[in-house]
C-alpha cells in the first residue's frame, strides 16, 4: 500500500508539473525534474531512497534505446559507422583530456583523473534523443550525428566499467581471467544476436497469427527486457543490448506494431527516470559546495560545447546545425552515476567527490533544454533553416497507404512505378509476409491505432491513403487522422455511396468508390459487345458517369434523410433519361442526312 500511494502522488506532482513546463515552452523534461526536486529529500522529503526509484526507472533508458533500434535498419547503422567511430571517439578523447584536470582540482590521481575525465564526458541518451524527437530534430544532420556520437559513448561504458578494479588495485585476478571473460561475454553477445535475427522474428510471426494483441505486447516486453537482462548478465550496458534487439527487429514487418506496444511504458518509465534524478539532487551538498559544483558544471557544460562545435566543423555540418549539436549533447549522462557509483564502491573515488559530480551532471541536465532553446535559436541567425526542415528525410517515404490488398496493391504498383516511396500498412500478418517477398515496405500493424501511425511517419507524411476493406475501419482511420493531423491530404476508397458520404463528412477531400470505375468500364465493354460503335458507347458510358458525379454531389445534403433522398434520386433520374433522349435525338437528326432510317451496325434503341 506504501508504494501504491508513493506512485499515485508521483503521478500526480508529474500531471501537474509536466504540462505546464510544456505550456511556457520549458520542455517536458525539466517539468519531470522539478518534480522529482519537490519529492526528493532535498525539498519534501516524501521519497526518501531516490536511489530505488532510479534503478527502477533505468529500464525507461533501456526502452528508449530499443525503440531506436528499431528506427535503424543494419544497412542503415552500417552507414552511419563513419559518424559513429569518427566523431564519437574524437569526442570522447578531446573532452576527456580537456576534463582530467578537474580531477586534478579535486585531489585525484593522474589514472583517477583520467576516469574522471571520460566519465564526465558522456552525455545524456535519454535527455538529447527526447529533446530531438520532441522537436522532430532527430533526422536532422546534427540529430544524426548526435545519435551516433551518443551510441560510441553507450560503447565505451564497457571498458570505462572494466578499467575500474584495474584502478582499484584488483588487476591481478581480473588479469588471470581476462580471456574467459572475454571469451565468454563475446559468447553470450554472439548468441543474443543469433537469437534475435533468427528466433524472435518466428516467435513474432506465431503470436500476431493469434491475433491476441495483449499477447503481442507481452512478447514484446518480453523481447526487450529479456534482451537487457542477458547483456547485464554478460557485464554489458542494459541498454546497448535494447539497442541491438531493436536493431535486429528493425526490417522485420513487426517493426511498427512492436514500437507502439513499447511506446506507452517507454513514455512512462522514461518520464519516472526524469523524476529520479531530479530526486537525486541534493540541494544541501550543493549549497554547502556552491562554487565547486558550479565549477564543474560549467566546466562539463563548456568545454563539451567548444569540443562539439570543433567536431561538428570537421563533421562538415552546416553552420546552422552546429550550435544545435553543441547544445543538446553538453550534459552530463545517465551512465555517469553508474560509473561514479561503481567508483565509489571500489574505492577509486571518495564519496564527496562522486557526490559533487552527481550534482553537477545533475544541474548540468537540468540546464539542457534551456541550451537547446538558445542552440535552434543561434543557429538560425546563422543561416535560415530551409533544408531538411521543410522536407521529408530519405527513410520516411511522404505516403502512407493503411491496406495493402488488392486495391491497395494497385494504387501502390503505380506509385512504385513513378518512384513514389510510400509505407504500406496491413492488419493480415500472411498478407504482409506476402508482399514482402516482392521488396515491398510493408508493416503489421492496425492503422486504427493512432500510436501506429505515429510509429510509421504519419506527422511527416504528405498524404494517407485509405485502402482497407472494412468500412467501420476506415471511416476510424479518417477520424483519427483528420483530428490530429487536419492539414494531412486524405485520399479514401469507398464501398458504396454512402460510405463515401459518410468519409466527406470527416474531412477527406478525395474518396472513390471501388467498383464505380470497373462498372463504368464493363458497360462500355457490354455495349461495344452488343453492337454499338465504339465512340457511341464511350459517350453512352461519359454521359452517365458524369451524371451520376453530379447526382452524387447533389444527393450530398439529403444523405441523413431516406424520404428525400428517394425523391432526388428519382427527379434526378428522370432527368437524365430526357437527357439521353435529347442526345440521342440529337444524335440521329446530325445523322440524318447521310443515311435513310437506323445506323445499320446500332441497336434499335426505341
Amino acid at each position: 500500500m506504501h508504494f501504491l500511494f508513493e506512485a499515485t502522488v508521483m503521478l500526480g506532482v508529474a500531471v501537474l508539473a509536466v504540462p505546464l513546463f510544456a505550456r511556457f515552452g520549458l520542455g517536458s523534461i525539466l517539468g519531470y525534474l522539478c518534480a522529482g526536486l519537490i519529492l526528493g529529500p532535498s525539498i519534501s522529503g516524501f521519497i526518501a531512497d531516490p536511489e530505488s526509484v532510479l534503478h527502477v526507472s533505468e529500464i525507461g533508458v533501456v526502452m528508449l534505446l530499443f525503440v531506436i533500434g528499431l528506427e535503424l535498419e543494419p544497412s542503415r547503422l552500417w552507414r552511419l559507422r563513419g559518424r559513429l567511430f569518427g566523431l564519437g571517439s574524437l569526442q570522447l578523447l578531446l573532452t576527456g583530456l580537456l576534463l582530467t584536470p578537474l580531477g586534478f582540482m579535486l585531489g585525484l590521481g593522474q589514472a583517477a583523473s583520467i576516469l574522471l575525465g571520460l566519465t564526465l564526458a558522456l552525455s545524456s541518451t535519454a535527455f538529447a534523443l527526447q529533446l530531438l524527437t520532441e522537436h522532430q530534430h532527430l533526422a536532422s544532420p546534427h540529430g544524426q550525428s548526435a545519435f551516433a556520437i551518443l551510441l560510441f559513448q553507450d560503447l565505451a561504458v564497457i571498458p570505462l566499467l572494466a578499467v575500474i578494479p584495474i584502478l582499484a588495485g584488483n588487476g591481478g585476478a581480473e588479469d588471470a581471467n581476462l580471456w574467459l571473460t572475454i571469451a565468454r561475454t563475446t559468447a553470450i553477445v554472439v548468441a543474443t544476436l543469433l537469437v534475435g535475427r533468427f528466433v524472435f522474428p518466428r516467435v513474432l510471426r506465431v503470436v500476431a497469427r493469434s491475433e491476441v494483441h495483449e499477447v503481442f505486447t507481452a512478447a514484446a516486453l518480453f523481447m526487450v527486457l529479456g534482451t537487457a537482462w542477458v547483456m547485464e548478465q554478460a557485464g554489458l550496458s542494459m541498454a546497448l543490448g535494447a539497442f541491438l534487439a531493436g536493431v535486429l527487429l528493425a526490417d522485420t514487418p513487426y517493426r511498427h506494431e512492436l514500437e507502439a506496444n513499447i511506446e506507452p511504458f517507454k513514455g512512462i518509465l522514461l518520464g519516472l527516470f526524469f523524476l529520479s534524478v531530479g530526486m537525486s539532487v541534493d540541494l544541501v551538498l550543493v549549497l554547502h559546495n556552491l562554487l565547486t559544483v558550479i565549477g564543474i558544471t560549467l566546466a562539463i557544460l563548456v568545454v563539451k560545447i567548444l569540443v562539439l562545435c570543433v567536431v561538428g566543423v570537421i563533421a562538415r555540418l552546416p553552420r546552422q546545425n552546429i550550435p544545435r549539436l553543441a547544445a543538446v549533447i553538453a550534459q552530463g549522462g545517465e551512465f555517469d552515476f553508474v560509473l561514479l557509483t561503481t567508483a565509489v564502491a571500489a574505492g577509486v573515488f571518495e564519496q564527496r567527490i562522486a557526490s559533487l559530480c552527481i550534482a553537477a551532471v545533475t544541474i548540468s541536465m537540468a540546464c539542457t533544454p534551456f541550451l537547446y532553446t538558445l542552440g535552434t535559436r543561434l543557429g538560425n541567425r546563422l543561416k535560415p533553416t530551409t533544408g531538411w526542415d521543410n522536407q521529408f528525410p530519405d527513410d520516411e517515404p511522404p505516403v502512407i497507404i493503411a491496406g495493402l490488398g488488392r486495391f491497395g496493391q494497385m494504387v501502390a504498383r503505380v506509385l512504385k512505378m513513378q518512384n513514389v516511396r510510400f509505407t504500406a500498412l496491413d492488419p493480415n500478418i500472411r498478407q504482409v509476409e506476402f508482399i514482402r517477398q516482392f521488396g515491398s515496405r510493408i508493416y503489421y500493424a492496425d492503422a486504427t491505432r493512432l500510436e501506429l501511425l505515429r510509429s510509421a511517419g504519419i506527422d511527416r507524411a504528405r498524404m494517407l491513403i485509405i485502402c482497407v476493406d472494412d468500412e467501420q475501419a476506415s471511416l476510424t482511420i479518417a477520424r483519427l487522422v483528420r483530428e490530429n493531423y487536419p492539414d494531412l491530404s486524405i485520399h479514401a476508397r469507398a464501398r458504396n455511396r454512402h460510405h463515401a458520404w459518410r468519409l466527406q463528412e470527416l474531412g477527406v477531400e478525395v474518396v472513390v468508390r471501388e467498383t464505380f470505375a470497373a462498372s463504368l468500364e464493363l458497360s462500355q465493354e457490354v455495349l461495344v459487345g452488343l453492337g454499338y460503335p465504339s465512340a457511341s458507347a464511350s459517350q453512352a458510358v461519359r454521359t452517365f458517369r458524369d451524371f451520376d458525379v453530379r447526382l452524387f454531389e447533389e444527393s450530398y445534403q439529403y444523405r441523413n434523410d431516406n424520404a428525400q433522398l428517394l425523391e432526388s434520386d428519382r427527379a434526378a433520374i428522370e432527368e437524365f433519361y430526357k437527357l439521353f433522349q435529347s442526345e440521342e435525338r440529337d444524335h440521329h437528326h446530325r445523322d440524318a442526312p447521310g443515311r435513310r432510317g437506323h445506323d445499320d451496325d446500332a441497336p434499335d434503341q426505341s
